[in-house]
């Protein structure tokens, strides 16, 4: 008996068990001119996966090397079930909590390209890839397998009492190093919102830093190596909604210059510094991201932008990535609203002389009251460092 069919039994006895949801039916779709296997099943991201290919072959009764046809219709390792409305674990009659968060990821990342239609809350369908089906069986019965992870704890005093012991729970970011640099800092508050409230002053610098660091917590989680390139060892990551301006900002521990221009050379020799010594130990893949928060007249409302420079070819694929999942958590979460953030090229100082590729962040307006409350709730600070992070990981 194959193999995918011996654990589509087992997944029907004891994955599903008693009160299982009706049997589903697979997902059936006609090839693209020019599509071979691994194209078809690659635009619908089951490319990954040894199980998805081996499902594909017998449920479709093909051989290796064989040829797909345009007019025929084939069978996907994509089960279609009918979304109960509720959660997609009592959907599929599943405990395994990570399987139903990665089964959701899969639905929303085809939706944001197009690929599926609707979003399975609304069309009530959610499309399952038979590999995720198998993961809780695989996780079961092989307990030693090489992706097992042991969870380890990392302490950032950066982060404050409350944030500074941080859980590693996955290692898919090992072996990338990411440089957070926060905007402004030191001598330098960068934008400024008076009298907000009739009381409260709003510096960049600040609302930037905490952004930052919220970012780069959730890199170390899964394994990155993080360097936070502007620090201040007293403020960590902060629950509330005003912060008090301070000047004690460091780079790495370093005076921040009161010019400009030295300011830039400062941060810039940093990442560079760090890239070179991390490439002489054999680690290639870097990224930077430059947080800032921007100002303009009171009245414009701005969503998140973003800037890269021009002839960096990775620079631009890092900012469109980002751009592109910021467009897909406003349509989720800000349906009626839209998303009318932008993406360019600019010749900034950071873009242009980091050796790492590098994307620049404007977070909000800081004088528009309504750009302010992206800000001000650290919620949203949250969700801002979390859509930062699933853009950076693309």
């Amino acid at each position: 008996m194959k193999t995918w069919l011996i654990l589509f039994i087992l997944l029907s006895s004891s994955l599903l068990g008693i009160g299982a949801p009706p049997t589903p039916q697979h997902l059936r779709v006609h090839p693209k001119s020019g599509d071979g296997i691994w194209s078809l099943l690659k635009r619908y991201d089951l490319h990954r996966h040894k199980e998805d290919y081996e499902a594909f072959y017998n449920i479709n009764h093909l051989n290796k090397g064989d040829r797909l046809l345009r007019h025929k219709k084939y069978k996907l390792p994509v089960y279609i079930y009918r979304y109960n409305g509720k959660s997609i674990r009592s959907t599929l009659h599943i405990n395994d909590w990570a399987t139903a968060v990665e089964i959701q990821k899969y639905n929303e990342r085809l939706t944001a390209r197009k690929v599926k239609p609707k979003d399975y809350r609304i069309s009530k369908q959610l499309w399952v890839p038979f590999s995720l089906l198998v993961t809780k069986t695989k996780r079961k019965n092989q307990k030693n397998a090489k992706n097992t992870i042991r969870k380890k704890e990392l302490t950032v005093p950066l982060f404050g009492s409350k944030y500074k012991n941080v859980i590693i729970k996955s290692n898919k970011l090992k072996g990338q190093v990411f440089y957070v640099v926060s905007g402004h800092g030191g001598p330098d508050p960068g934008a400024i919102a008076h009298k907000v409230n009739n009381k409260y002053t709003l510096c960049e610098d600040e609302y930037a830093y905490d952004v930052s660091l919220r970012l780069a917590r959730k890199l170390m989680e899964n394994g990155a190596l993080v360097h936070i390139i502007i620090q201040d060892k007293n403020d960590g990551i902060r629950d509330g909604a005003w912060f008090r301006p301070d000047k004690d900002e460091t780079c790495m521990g370093k005076r921040i210059p009161l010019s400009q221009l030295k300011r830039l050379q400062q941060r810039t020799n940093t990442i560079n510094r760090l890239y070179k010594q991390h490439m002489r130990t054999g680690i290639k893949k870097h990224k930077v991201i430059c947080i800032h928060v921007d100002s303009r007249s009171m009245n414009e409302n701005k969503d998140v932008f973003f800037y890269y420079y021009a002839k960096s070819h990775s620079g631009h694929t890092m900012a469109t990535n980002i751009y592109n999942t910021f467009k897909a958590k406003y349509h989720k979460y800000q349906r009626n609203r839209g998303y009318h953030g932008s993406i360019s090229s600019r010749p900034l100082y950071l873009l242009k002389n980091t050796l790492p590729p590098a994307v620049y962040v404007e977070l909000a307006n800081i004088r528009n009251k309504k750009d302010r409350v992206r800000l001000v709730k650290p919620q949203n600070r949250d969700a801002l460092a979390q859509w930062l992070y699933e853009g950076l990981i693309k």
